[in-house]
């Protein structure tokens, strides 16, 4: 879909959607008894068990058999709720040489790094975290980087699941879709990526993400649940590779969209993107680090959810509009914790698609400024656990999900039959 198309769709959507659908930059009316509703079929203990699930893989490495047995689970899964129309994207991956592992080495261009060893003077950290551009932060920072060595997981048998290391070849990704009733040539995609590493769980990178994807297209599956427009729930593989799954997935379906198949059956197996959302670490915003590198063990007071576009994109002010209306829906819907809008979306599945479509992503901190200067010192780390998280971090990952169900809701005039 062309720029010129994906602002008209995007446009259209925000002001002619649902009543509670504002038209600039998420002003919005009185709630709706219907977002209210389904945003109240979110739980915190469902949500917790379906990260648990997914935990149960190790860090769901791509190219493992614990990745292709996580991506059987997730459609198993998704079909038990309802969302029965799964399917999957293939592609092939070869990686690049890498250094071996071992040795208690970091992958990266940053030397090793005591955990324990702040950089006292901070400096300007670049969208990536490492390089020029996005946020700066001056203060106390932690390096960051992939924990490579096996054995810095001292859990014998979480370092037994995980020592299989990747090979070449074919990987899949699974998906499904809740097919509107009224436009079903127009939909939503909301990801997450499924892959981690760093010889943990994956249970905040991203199984807190995956999760969100899950529990959402468990309630729009629900029996009771009508949409005019449809949604694809998906959740990608590679992405701690160079985000391989998503542009698979922009590369093979982008020249689809809208494509009646066959010509009169009313069935759009790609039909037209109007937003992409992403969600990709969703737990912990604890705040810095402290003038010895360590970081808060408890959640912080100012936590919030971050709402990400990318200004330089070719559709940056549809993105940044699409990211205050979910904005609002958070003002609106979400219970425990506020949410934030920034301009640097980055090293996420949202950005293979963020040139052809309004796009955005939801996160724990902000990507360049906060994750690259060590304000969660479990990323890409044998900790990154499900034991590592508390309830307060948990309900931090609850509050994105119900910010995008409440905003998908509206945009897609969701609808509960009350007979």
């Amino acid at each position: 879909m062309g720029a010129q198309l994906a602002r008209m769709a995007i446009a259209a959507t925000l002001v002619f959607g649902s009543g509670a659908a504002p038209t600039v930059h998420g002003q919005q009316s009185d709630e709706d008894p219907t977002v209210r509703a389904l945003v109240s079929r979110l739980r915190l203990e469902q949500y917790k068990a379906t990260i648990k699930g997914l935990t149960q893989f190790g860090d769901r490495r791509q190219g493992t058999k614990r990745n292709r047995d996580a991506v059987d689970w997730i459609e198993a899964q998704l079909q038990a709720v309802g969302c029965t129309t799964t399917e999957r994207i293939a592609y092939t991956f070869t990686p690049r040489a890498r250094p071996p592992a071992g040795g208690g080495g970091r992958v990266g261009t940053r030397p090793p790094l005591n955990p324990s060893e702040p950089t006292p003077t901070g400096g300007r950290i670049g969208r990536n975290g490492n390089g020029p551009g996005g946020s700066s932060i001056f203060g106390y920072r932690r390096r960051t980087g992939v924990e490579r060595d096996p054995m810095a997981q001292p859990d014998e048998a979480l370092r037994a699941l995980n020592s299989e290391e990747p090979t070449p070849g074919e990987r899949t990704e699974v998906y499904c879709t809740k097919v509107g009733t009224t436009n079903p040539d127009e939909m939503y995609i909301i990801g997450a990526h499924m892959d981690g590493h760093g010889f943990g769980e994956a249970a905040n990178d991203d199984g807190s993400g995956s999760a969100i994807v899950m529990e959402l297209a468990r309630i729009f599956s629900a029996e009771d649940v009508q949409t005019g427009r449809s949604i694809r729930f998906a959740l990608w593989n590679n992405e701690e590779t160079g985000l391989n799954g998503s542009r698979a997935y922009v590369e093979q379906r982008r020249e689809r969209q809208g494509l009646e198949d066959p010509p009169g059956s009313g069935r759009y197996p790609e039909p037209r993107w109007l937003g992409m959302i992403q969600h990709d670490m969703m737990l912990f915003d604890h705040g810095a680090p402290g003038p010895d590198g360590v970081v808060s063990r408890d959640q912080r007071a100012e936590a919030d959810v971050n709402i990400e576009f990318q200004s330089n994109s070719d559709l940056a002010e549809e993105s940044r509009d699409l990211a205050f209306f979910f904005k609002a829906a958070s003002d609106a819907y979400a219970t425990d914790y506020p949410a934030m809008v920034g301009p640097h979306m980055t090293n996420t599945d949202s950005t293979p698609f963020m040139n052809a479509v309004p796009s955005i992503s939801l996160r724990e901190n902000e990507r360049g400024m906060h994750v690259g200067a060590g304000w969660d010192p479990h990323w890409h780390q044998p900790t990154d656990l499900y034991s590592t998280f508390t309830d307060d971090d948990f309900r931090l990952g609850l509050n994105a999900a119900q910010t995008t169900l409440a905003a998908i809701a509206q945009l897609v005039d969701a609808e509960i039959d009350s007979r």
